[in-house]
C-alpha cells in the first residue's frame, strides 16, 4: 500500500483507459437514442411519443435502483468486478435490439441497458475518484461526464447515419456490439482494481464520514 500515490498525474494510465471506457459506456446509450422511436413506428407500429416514453421509464428506473446498489456492491464485489458486471449485462443489448421480434424485447434490452449503465458508469465514477483523491476529484469527475456524454452524441450521430443509408436494422447495432466487447475486454485485461487508492486516502483523508449518508445526501 505504500507504493500506491494519489493524483491525476500518478495514475494517468489507468485514468485515461478509464476515461475512454466510460466513453464505450456512453456510446451504448446513444446506440439506440437516434433510432429507436423511428423502429417503433415502421416495424412495430407504435406511435413514436409512446415508444419513447416506454422505453425511457424502463430504462430510467432500472438505472435508479442500479446506481442505488452500487455503492454497496462497489465495496463488497470490488471497483473492477463491478464494472464487468455491468458489461457483462451490456454484452446482449445489442443484439435483443437487433433481432427484436416484438416491442416488449426492445423494453426488456432496455432494462439491461439501464443496469448496465448504472453498474459501469457508476463503477468507472468510483475508480476515477479513487484514483484522484482530494485534491483532483472535481477534475476528474468533469473529465468523466465530459466523455460520455460527447460518446452519447457521437454515437447516436453515428448510428442516425448509418440507419438512413442502410436502414434500421441490423447494421446500427454493430456499433454497440462492438463497443460492448471492446468495453468489456479492455476491463477484463487492462483495468487495474483502485480499492488500494481508496484505502490509502481512508488513512488520510480528514473529511467526516456522513453518519446517515441518504438522508444527507438527499
Amino acid at each position: 500500500m505504500n507504493d500506491v500515490k494519489l493524483g491525476l498525474k500518478e495514475n494517468w494510465r489507468q485514468f485515461s483507459l478509464l476515461v475512454i471506457i466510460n466513453g464505450f459506456v456512453g456510446g451504448m446509450i446513444g446506440m439506440e437514442r437516434s433510432i429507436l422511436p423511428q423502429l417503433a413506428e415502421v416495424e412495430f407500429g407504435i406511435a413514436a411519443k409512446t415508444a419513447v416514453l416506454s422505453f425511457i421509464v424502463a430504462f430510467g428506473i432500472t438505472k435508479a435502483f442500479a446506481n442505488l446498489f452500487t455503492g454497496t456492491l462497489a465495496s463488497r464485489l470490488g471497483r473492477k468486478r463491478l464494472l464487468l458486471l455491468g458489461w457483462a449485462l451490456g454484452l446482449p443489448v445489442p443484439f435483443l435490439l437487433m433481432f427484436a421480434p416484438t416491442w416488449g424485447w426492445v423494453i426488456g434490452a432496455n432494462i439491461l441497458l439501464g443496469a448496465h449503465q448504472g453498474f459501469a458508469w457508476s463503477a468507472t465514477v468510483v475508480m476515477k475518484i479513487d484514483l484522484a483523491g482530494e485534491r483532483d476529484r472535481g477534475l476528474a469527475m468533469g473529465l468523466n461526464e465530459f466523455a460520455g456524454y460527447l460518446a452519447v452524441a457521437l454515437a447516436a450521430f453515428a448510428t442516425g447515419w448509418i440507419a438512413g443509408e442502410y436502414g434500421l436494422r441490423p447494421y446500427p447495432f454493430y456499433l454497440g456490439v462492438g463497443l460492448s466487447v471492446i468495453g468489456f475486454l479492455a476491463t477484463l485485461l487492462l483495468v487495474r482494481d483502485t480499492h488500494a487508492h481508496m484505502a490509502t486516502e481512508a488513512v488520510t483523508s480528514q473529511v467526516p464520514r456522513l453518519e446517515q449518508i441518504f438522508r444527507d445526501t438527499s
